[in-house]
């Protein structure tokens, strides 16, 4: 009998809060956090198998910034399918269309309500990424 794997959800933000936060939020609803405190660690989980099946993703890190990270995974196929949720304080318009366009599926600001967070993440689960072909 095979053990059904939990969906696991990399957060890559510097805010250690806000990883207990999401990490509280997603294992309420039988999720796996996989925590990220930087790029360089987001690379590390990214280059390991299974993927995860989704990224909640920070912009402002303090090795690189999150839409940099974000430019690298979609110029890569193996990251094609893999749903990128942007968790942001920068609520700038031009901010969010930049990181809808470089190929996040939402762009949630920071304060969020829980309820959102968990919300889009299961919507964006459900969904899946729309490409273009």
């Amino acid at each position: 009998m095979a053990v059904e794997r939990k969906t696991r959800i990399l957060v890559v933000d510097d805010d250690t809060d806000l990883q207990v936060l999401v990490k509280t939020l997603l294992e309420r609803v039988g999720m796996e956090a996989v925590p990220a405190l930087d790029v360089a660690s987001a690379v590390q989980i990214l280059r390991s198998r299974p993927l995860p099946d989704l990224v909640l993703l920070d912009l402002m890190l303090p090795d690189i910034s999150g839409l940099e990270l974000l430019r690298q995974m979609r110029s890569k196929e193996v990251f094609d399918h893999l749903p990128v949720v942007i968790l942001s304080a920068l609520a700038d318009p031009k901010e969010i269309r930049q990181g809808l366009d470089m190929g996040a599926d939402r762009y949630l600001t920071k304060p969020y309500i829980a309820h959102n967070l968990v919300k889009t993440v299961q919507d964006v689960l459900r969904t899946g990424r729309k490409l273009d072909n």
